[in-house]
Parts: C-alpha cells; structure tokens; sequence
C-alpha cells in the first residue's frame, strides 16, 4: 500500500512538472513567434524585447539558444542606429523636456551654454560663452556601452561613463531632443539601480 501511495505521489509530481514544462514551452513559443512578427516589419525595439523572453523562458533548447543570437545582433544594430540619431552637437536645457520650458526665461541671465558633442568612440562636454562663442572642453568621456550584469539583457542604450553612473539614453523621431535618465551606479562592490527620483536631463541639437 505505502508503495502504491509513493508511486501516485511521483506521478502526480511528474505530470505537474510536466504541464509546468509544457505551459512554459508554450509560452515561449509564442514570444518567439510575436517576435519574428515584429523582427519581419523591422520594428527592432519590441522584437529584441521578446527575444530576450523567450530566451529567458527555456536558455538550452533550440529556440532560447536561437533567441540569445537575436538579441546579441539586434543589439548591435539599433546602437547603431541610435548612434546615427545621437551623432553631433547637444545643448543641455535641463531636467523637463524643451516644449515644456521656456526657453528665454531659462537663458535669461545665462552666460555659457553646457554642449555635449557626441561622435562614433567619445562624448565630449563643453561649456560655450554666449557672448564670446568660445567653447572650453570641460571633459571627454569613451562612449561606453553598458549591458548590465547580466550579458544576455536585451538593453541596448545604455551608457556608463568613468565615474560608474550609468545613463538610459533615448532620442525623440525627428532626433531633435535627446533625454538621458540615470539608472545605476556601479562600483567595485557591484552594480545598484536607481528605482526612484532618477536624476534626469534634456538636450536639444543644435548646429555647430
């Protein structure tokens, strides 16, 4: 009887994780499927986003394993992308977007203008004498991706800089208004996201 009692417990057992298995195939399966949708109408964004959860669902099998190569190459080609849209000249006007301040107030009794110029390998920072025009590089930063601790996320604009702070870049369509939000700190005892009061900043392009 005891025999019987143990053989039910480690069917049941075994048809739980079963279904448990099969659900999460499922699952992943459609993520997957959404995916290759989105991936065939070049909407890059959401279909890197649902790679990396099915990649995350089942990692070994055939589609997890599939979706670890999507994410790294999609990875590489909206950086590339934002690159395009982020290269040149950027004038910092604060912490709330260019259409929601006045802009004559705000530079009203400004004497320099803080720029961020951005290439392919560096970001430079300058302040820029409004009556003089002569810009004074401030500092140079390496443009440094930022793919979090764990290698296989899906981000693709985040950027660390020298100090450890690491910024969530993101740039409007007509790619004339970059924001940046700062999302963690990291240090030699690790990496902390900031989940509150993030401190913010807004740049719009100008012509240098």
């Amino acid at each position: 009887m005891k025999n019987l009692y143990f053989f039910i417990v480690i069917l049941l057992l075994n048809i739980q994780v079963f279904a448990q298995n099969n659900s999460k195939v499922t699952f992943q399966k459609n993520r997957y499927e959404l995916a290759v949708s989105y991936f065939k109408k070049a909407d890059f964004s959401k279909a890197i986003d649902l790679y990396y959860i099915a990649a995350r669902v089942i990692p070994e099998n055939e589609i997890g394993i599939a979706s670890l190569k999507k994410v790294d190459s999609l990875r590489v080609i909206l950086r590339e992308r934002l690159l395009d849209k982020a290269l040149g000249t950027w004038k910092k006007v604060g912490d709330k977007p260019g259409w929601a301040v006045d802009q004559a107030s705000i530079n009203a009794g400004k004497t320099s203008d803080k720029l961020v110029e951005i290439n392919k390998t560096q970001i430079l920072y300058f302040e820029k004498n409004k009556k003089t025009q002569e810009k004074k590089l401030i500092k140079t930063e390496d443009l440094v991706y930022y793919n979090g601790e764990n290698s296989e996320d899906a981000s693709f604009s985040n950027v660390i800089l020298s100090d450890g702070n690491v910024w969530h870049c993101s740039i409007n369509d007509s790619s004339d208004e970059m924001h940046v939000i700062k999302i963690a700190k990291k240090d030699e005892n690790g990496t902390e996201e900031i989940k509150s009061d993030n401190e913010e900043r807004f740049y719009i392009k100008v012509e240098e």
